[in-house]
């Protein structure tokens, strides 16, 4: 029996070696679709969403590259849902803890819809996908569905001061590998972070109208965002989309990404299937 432990380990391993491979995917898939919506605003004036952008990469050869980031975002995904339940990166009970954890299931939630999405591209084409106003249509549906969307807005909110404070605070840094803590890297990250807190609080600022008038065609997201905005401040918000994508590629390479632990992961699954 003892035998085998080294060789089970080492499949371990490698299994888990995989899976962060997969997870630093996802940091590039991320960084690849910011910046294509970033240069499409400041080439064109085409403005998109990530799923815009995904869609626009869904023909011929790109469509291998939609395939990867779908995987990636898959990976990354769960790797942030993991973290929600295990602390990897945000260890402890307190308040604090539990928030920063949160916040990790909130954006895992968020990036296995962006996954879900790529592949619904990828076998149904541009038609199966569905808009922001078509979603709060079928939201405020709901018994309660007004609640639903204020409560998303809330949520968006929320994150969009988060991300404004990482920018002021250069948190991020603390997660990356001390070769990327170069002062360009510094920028990159608090340029892109304020950019991306200003597109939040503006789709927070569309779907919380759209709670309180119950009306879908006030729903926006990123698209819609930029679409708001015009002249040199879309231009600067783009600009800031863009770095952001390149401080994505940043931390695919440096990023310090902590493994699920197995053995947890282990009997959470032998306690789903039993």
């Amino acid at each position: 029996m003892s035998t085998n432990l080294p060789a089970d380990r080492a499949r371990e391993l490698g299994r888990e070696n995989n899976f962060l491979t997969l997870c630093r995917i996802g940091f590039l898939g991320r960084g690849v679709l910011y910046v294509l919506v970033a240069v499409l605003v400041l080439r064109t004036g085409r403005t998109e969403d990530l799923t815009g952008a995904l869609a626009y990469l869904n023909e011929g050869s790109g469509r291998l590259l939609v395939l990867g980031i779908a995987a990636g975002m898959l990976a990354y995904g769960l790797w942030r849902l993991a973290d929600a339940a295990f602390g990897m990166e945000h260890p402890g009970e307190d308040t604090k803890a539990l928030i920063l954890r949160a916040g990790a299931g909130l954006a895992g939630s968020i990036y296995l819809y962006l996954s879900y999405k790529a592949v619904t591209l990828l076998l149904a084409g541009q038609s199966a996908l569905r808009s922001p106003e078509q979603q709060a249509d079928t939201v405020l549906d709901l018994p309660g569905g007004h609640l639903v969307l204020g409560l998303a807005a809330i949520v968006l909110l929320a994150a969009g001061a988060n991300q404004l404070r990482r920018a002021f605070s250069c948190s991020f840094l603390s997660r990356l590998d001390d070769r990327a803590k170069a002062p360009l890297v510094k920028w990159l990250g608090r340029i892109g972070y304020a950019a991306r807190g200003v597109i939040f609080l503006i789709v927070a600022a569309m779907i919380g109208r759209a709670a309180i008038d119950g009306r879908s065609d006030e729903v926006g997201g990123m698209e819609q965002a930029l679409d708001f905005l015009s002249g040199p401040t879309l231009y600067a918000v783009a600009l800031g989309l863009l770095l952001f994508g390149a401080f994505s590629f940043v931390e695919a390479a440096f990023r310090q990404i902590h493994a699920p632990p197995a053995g947890e992961l282990k009997q959470l699954g032998d306690r789903l299937s039993g």
